[in-house]
């Protein structure tokens, strides 16, 4: 069961919004002590990116105690409603829609065709098609306008978290005084002893909008933890996409436990 977990979870996460890149971002920006939660949250969300749809290459490396693998995977994607992505030789694929996640490969014949609760119980909280979403392109997985921020003392970036922090996990936002896309992104269960990390590690500049370049994800419960590297390459954007996706008579349903 934890291969297929690890197989799938690899899979999704994957899904991201690679570009080519024009040029990668530095910031020399020094922090503005005199912002607050509201300016740099606004700030923010100047810079959410648009697109129709989007193609894509992207370099996928993940390590699991001991053991680490990686792959290239093609990626296709229609904003706000279809993520799709074929492994090497159509080996294994998977689509997210709004309301499904869907996934087979061939190595085992297996499958899977259900709704979240699968990426719910890998990533320790609640997933959805915006969620996902949101992680690859740099933009918080919450809403920063839905809630009351405040601004924590830092060197190098403005950390936001609620000013009254949820009972069940606590939620930082760390956010680049330069162009204002996430820096890092954490959420700690401490009763559960898990921990999901996202930080952006490279941004890189693509027709006049700010996309991820590289992506660590490190997802922590109790003793194990994950560490998912994301390099995204040879984007296309607002093409026409195709999203094929049959699974393969007599292949097993996965059993989730």
């Amino acid at each position: 069961m934890r291969i297929y977990r690890l197989s799938v979870l690899l899979l999704i996460l994957g899904l991201s919004v690679g570009c080519r890149s024009t040029k990668t971002l530095t910031s020399t920006a020094e922090i503005d002590e005199s912002m607050t939660a509201k300016q740099i949250i606004r700030e923010n969300s100047k810079q959410d990116v648009r697109f129709k749809t989007l193609q894509a290459k992207v370099r996928i490396d993940y390590t699991e105690g001991n053991q680490s693998n990686g792959a290239t995977v093609n990626l296709r994607m229609e904003k706000d409603k279809t993520i799709w992505m074929s492994a090497p030789l159509g080996m294994a694929r998977v689509m997210i829609t709004q309301d499904s996640v869907r996934f087979y490969e061939k190595l085992n014949n297996q499958y899977f065709d259900g709704d979240f609760s699968l990426l719910t119980k890998i990533l320790g909280t609640d997933i959805d098609f915006e969620k996902i979403q949101n992680i690859f392109l740099g933009e918080p997985i919450f809403d920063l306008k839905a809630d009351s921020y405040v601004v924590a003392p830092n060197d190098e970036s403005y950390v936001l978290h609620p000013k009254d922090q949820r009972a069940l996990f606590e939620l930082f936002f760390l956010i680049n005084p330069g162009f204002f896309k996430l820096d890092s992104q954490q959420l700690y269960q401490p009763l559960e002893k898990r921990m999901l990390q996202i930080d952006y590690k490279k941004y890189q500049e693509v027709s006049k909008q700010i996309f991820p370049e590289n992506i660590r994800i490190i997802a922590v419960e109790k003793n194990d933890e994950i560490i998912i590297d994301l390099d995204f390459k040879s984007i296309n954007l607002n093409g026409e996409v195709r999203f094929p996706f049959n699974i393969p008579s007599g292949f097993k349903e996965i059993e989730l436990e």
